[in-house]
């Protein structure tokens, strides 16, 4: 039994899992919103919907190449004799099991690196050839790509992966707070040394590059690290070692891709379709209420490993209450997220971007709704991975951005930026509709065991 497990049942252990990881996002979430407020009130509507059309490609780009291989680690590292020993100190790894995991560890991490590459290419390819379609200015051209090409290499989600195998939340939760806090000191030097869109475009570089960093150093101290570059060690047998691992990166890569491009897609739109002004308040609406978004990116990230390990032991009634408990938990949390929106998002929003982004309210209660459909259906999706219907939530999120882009041309010539808000909260409940109902199917049947 895993200390995960030993402590007290699942649910007790996703809450501790999730604490750790609320405990940063509560205090950082307010250095989010005074650092967001520098760059709203240095570079104005226009200017910060230029930056936000910059910003959002590049992450949009990283989300479509990239891998969830944290996913992956959690998925296959959790085996019946469950997860191995660091590497010894020589650096070669001796039993079976140890060399099995660092094999997982290493494909992982050659997969997370080949990505990035293929992404620094296509980001190239797209920067100079459609850069002005995109809002990209000659001027910005280069902090563009820097941005970009800091976002791609940054890799983190082998280390992430890997740390929360180990059930270390609490040490990858103080390597993720890095950023909003790197992100706060290079506004606050950006808006005095060089303000402008190029300047923060340099510091949220620097934010991602020593985000990944703190990582890796995180993992060093674990001691995985030596694991992951044990000597002796090929990625040849990691396929025998672990049959179905091709489709199920496959699957979870196209269906976080659609589904964290999802949050992304809607600002191009805006800034496409509307203009840099509207995509500046679109952004700033959906930075709020993307915080509703990732409590329940949060919640998933840690039921998933819970999750994995009840399936993997065949425990239907037990999963069953997870779902439903996890399900109530995030109905009451959402309800109460969303008045607070409705309450306080207007005076947020001008006091950090000021009276231009007063209209901005109205897309952020659209916006607000969507991230609570994501937030209380948070539960279905880890279930159907670590069950192996992986086919459920890529159909899921396919059908939701057809629906999203179906809305979104059909109203924005009518009601512009509204229109594009509204074909979000589409997505979000054409989603979490398709994945209920797998959900469903799935929990009813005896007994629920991983292929």
């Amino acid at each position: 039994m895993t200390t995960a497990t030993a402590g007290g049942g699942p649910m007790r252990a996703i809450a501790r899992n999730l604490g750790w990881m609320l405990a940063s996002r509560g205090v950082l979430a307010v250095l989010s919103l005074v650092y967001l407020a520098i760059v709203t009130r240095t570079l104005g509507v226009s200017g910060f919907g230029r930056f936000a059309l910059i910003t959002g490609a590049g992450q949009a780009l990283a989300t479509i190449v990239g891998f969830q291989t944290w996913q992956i680690i959690v998925r296959y590292g959790t085996g019946p004799a469950g997860p191995a020993g660091p590497a010894g100190p020589n650096g070669h790894v001796g039993a079976d099991g140890e060399a099995r995991l660092a094999r997982l560890f290493r494909a992982c991490g050659l997969l997370d690196l080949g990505s990035a590459c293929l992404g620094v290419i296509l980001a190239a390819v797209v920067i100079y050839t459609w850069g002005e379609a995109l809002g990209v200015r000659s001027v910005h051209t280069r902090a563009t790509m820097i941005f970009t090409l800091a976002q791609l290499l940054s890799i983190r989600s082998t280390p992430l992966g890997i740390l929360r195998l180990r059930d270390r939340f609490s040490i990858a939760a103080a390597a993720d707070s890095v950023t909003p806090v790197m992100r706060l000191v290079g506004a606050v030097t950006a808006a005095v040394l060089l303000p402008s869109v190029t300047g923060f475009l340099i510091a949220w570089g620097l934010a991602e590059v020593l985000t990944a960093a703190a990582y890796w150093a995180a993992l060093a101290r674990t001691g995985d690290l030596r694991l992951l570059f044990a000597r002796g060690v090929g990625v040849r047998d990691v396929v025998a070692d672990h049959p179905g691992i091709v489709r199920f990166a496959l699957a979870t890569n196209a269906s976080s891709s659609l589904g964290l491009s999802s949050k992304q897609i809607p600002l191009l739109l805006v800034g496409g379709t509307v203009g840099t002004a509207s995509a500046g308040a679109f952004r700033l609406a959906l930075q709020l209420a993307l915080a509703l978004t990732k409590v329940s990116q949060l919640l998933a990230r840690a039921a998933f490993p819970e999750i994995v390990r009840a399936v993997a032991a065949g425990g239907l009634a037990q999963v069953r209450a997870m779902i439903l408990r996890s399900f109530l938990m995030a109905s009451v949390v959402a309800a109460f997220a969303f008045l607070i929106v409705v309450l306080f998002g207007h005076p947020i929003l001008t006091l950090m971007g000021g009276k231009d982004f007063g209209p901005a309210y109205s897309i952020l209660l659209w916006l607000a709704a969507a991230g609570c459909i994501d937030l209380v259906t948070a539960g279905f999706e880890p279930l159907l991975l670590a069950a192996n219907r992986i086919g459920a939530t890529f159909v899921a999120r396919v059908v939701g951005i057809v629906a999203l882009f179906a809305v979104a041309f059909w109203l924005s010539p009518l009601l512009e930026v509204i229109g594009v808000s509204i074909a979000v909260l589409v997505n979000a409940l054409v989603v979490a509709g398709l994945l209920g109902f797998a959900t469903y199917a799935l929990v009813r049947r005896e007994p629920v065991r991983p292929a």
